[in-house]
């Protein structure tokens, strides 16, 4: 059963190269990782800004961070992150 870091999502800038394809697939062999989603967000000449959601069992952000790195992306911002043994989903509220 999982438990630590079970989803993580983040806003990434990254050049073009590596592709999409060729990012998520590197990104999912990372250890713990069951499966990675790579969303496109903006593009410019020189960089992609995209949203990556990783889920697996015991995510190591401190791997995944230097994964990212190592192909010359960097981590604008950690939007979501879902911790314990069982994935829990936002409610809304009358407040909401």
């Amino acid at each position: 059963m999982a438990e630590g870091l079970i989803r993580i999502v983040l806003d990434i800038l990254k050049p073009h190269e590596p592709t999409l394809p060729h990012f998520a697939k590197f990104l999912s062999e990372l250890g713990g990782v069951e499966g990675v989603n790579v969303t496109l967000m903006e593009i410019d000449k020189e960089t992609e800004n995209i949203k990556v959601t990783m889920q697996g069992n015991d995510l190591n952000y401190e791997e995944i961070t230097e994964a990212i790195e190592q192909y010359g992306g960097s981590i604008h911002s950690v939007d979501e992150v879902v911790a314990g043994r069982t994935m829990v989903e936002e409610v809304t509220t009358p407040q909401d």
